[in-house]
Parts: structure tokens; sequence; C-alpha cells
């Protein structure tokens, strides 16, 4: 998972590679759940439940839960540079965030080579745009199921709950978007720091959001402290 050039590699580089892992959906359970079908081209995102801060095992993971799609939103850039360290001159709190995507309909079976993009905005709310590539990144799961991205807690904007966005690709026609969402507890914590406090951030950066009072609870991030920062697992389960 070390970084790539990114004169040489782009994420469809990495898409290509990926080649068709044969997954079209994504499940409900990973014993036997119902699972819930998407369009060949979209499919809902599922997460599984997960200790926080850790990156579980998919042998120790007990069950998938499945979640509305979130979808990828408005700034998703489909050549995003193939590197686990998406900081760049971004400052802000560190957030260490640790992917396993898994076969749920296999008894969580992790899969390899599956490519998993990431991006968000930085501390003071901003995408990176117009060629910037701040805070974007992709990498294939390795044998394991695993990626892991170094980036920072994201700061807010407009009425949003701040997030993650991940996308994963099964194969080169078929994608699921989400959103990682925060405690709000450590937003404020966070928000009360430079860069983030150069803005006064809302009350409740995340109850605000109609979406996070829907789907919150199945998307929040459970980061443990992590040196100068925090760190946390999630993971995906795929049909």
């Amino acid at each position: 998972m070390a970084d790539s050039d990114p004169s040489s590699t782009s994420r469809r580089a990495v898409l290509r590679a990926a080649g068709s892992a044969g997954v079209a959906a994504l499940a409900s359970g990973c014993a036997g759940g119902t699972p819930k079908a998407g369009s060949p081209d979209r499919v809902t995102a599922a997460p599984v439940t997960a200790s926080a801060g850790t990156a579980t095992a998919p042998a120790a993971v007990p069950a998938c839960v499945l979640s509305p799609e979130s979808g990828e939103g408005p700034y998703y850039v489909a050549d995003a540079r193939v590197r686990s360290d998406i900081v760049e001159d971004r400052g802000g709190v560190p957030l260490h965030l640790d992917l396993t995507v898994v076969h749920a309909a296999r008894g969580c079976r992790p899969l390899a080579g599956i490519a998993v993009d990431v991006w968000q905005a930085d501390a003071l709310g901003k995408y990176s745009a117009d060629g910037a590539t701040f805070l974007r990144g992709t990498q294939r799961t390795d044998a394991s199921g695993k990626v892991s991205f170094r980036t920072i807690v994201p700061g807010w904007y407009a009425h949003i709950a701040p997030h993650v966005h991940v996308k994963v690709h099964p194969d080169a026609r078929t994608e699921a978007a989400t959103q990682l969402f925060l405690p709000e507890d450590l937003l404020r914590q966070v928000y009360r720091r430079d860069p983030y406090s150069r803005r006064k951030a809302p009350a409740h950066p995340n109850t605000r959001d109609d979406r996070f009072a829907a789907k919150g609870k199945l998307l929040t991030l459970g980061p443990v402290a992590d040196g100068a920062g925090y760190r946390a697992s999630f993971t995906i389960g795929l049909r």
C-alpha cells in the first residue's frame, strides 16, 4: 500500500488492475441475511459492525448492517492519486482511517484487489478542485482486504454533517458510495483547535443534518486517541 508516483499511476489504473471480483451488490448479513441488490452500475453501502479504533479481522466481525446509500456527493474526482497519505499541505487533527472490504455472503471473507477511493473537506470546509489533490486518494485492498489512509478530521460546511466520502469499486462497472461520520462530541473538541477554530463551528455539527439523523448510527466511526490525533476503522461488506 505504498504511495505511488502520480505521474504513472491513477485511480483508473488501480481499477483496471482490480479486474472483476464478481461482486454485483452489497449484502445485509454475513451469515445469510437478506440481501438488497442494487442497480448494475450503483449499489448500496453495507457497513459492518466493528470494534472502534481497531482494524478488526473479518473472521471476528459478527454481522453486516445494511445502510441506505449516502451518495458520492458533488466533489468526486475519478483520477485521484494512488497513495495512503492524502494530507499534503492541509493542517488539522490527524485521523488514521483503516478500511476493510469483505465478502458478506461468504462469511466475511476478505476481498483483495478492490479499489477504494476516499475524499473529504479540509479543516476550513473546502474540497480540492481545479487541479488540486489534497485530501483525495485511492488504494487497492491487500490480501487481508485492508487499506489505510492518513488524513485529518474533516471540517464542516453548509448544513452537512462532517464526513469522509468512501467509494468502493468491486469491478470496472460496479461501485458503492457512502459517507463516514464522526461523533459529535469529538468534533466539538476538535473544532476548538486551530485551524478549525478560525471559523465559528455550529453548536451541533451532526444533528443539524437530516441525513445524519437517518443514517448516522450505522455510519459513524468510533475513533480512539492515536498520538496527536485519532485512529478509526470501518468494514464494508460486499455480496
